[in-house]
């Protein structure tokens, strides 16, 4: 799967993001979409260091595992940042 296969399903793991984190992740829909995106990005990127095949495709469980994987831990890592800047402010 290419680099816009991967920019397509980040946005659809970004609303799976934005419901399953509601409270983590501030800045509303479009923070939750951009992370989502980067999540999914990274998701693949990682996926294809540790499997190194690069046959994902879109319609594949393990791209949307890895895509999803990686939108939750972006989105995490994400609330803890700017949750520590809100309250040292």
């Amino acid at each position: 799967m290419g680099f816009i296969g991967w920019i397509i399903l980040g946005l659809i793991v970004g609303v799976i993001v934005k419901a399953v984190m509601p409270g983590r992740v501030e800045g509303g829909w479009v923070t939750s979409l951009i992370l989502g995106v980067v999540g999914a990005v990274v998701g693949g990127w990682i996926g294809d260091l540790l499997f190194g095949n690069g046959e994902m495709e879109f319609w594949n469980l393990g791209s949307w595992i890895l895509a999803i994987v990686g939108g939750l831990v972006v989105a995490g890592i994400y609330g803890a940042i700017t949750g520590r800047n809100k309250s040292a402010a």
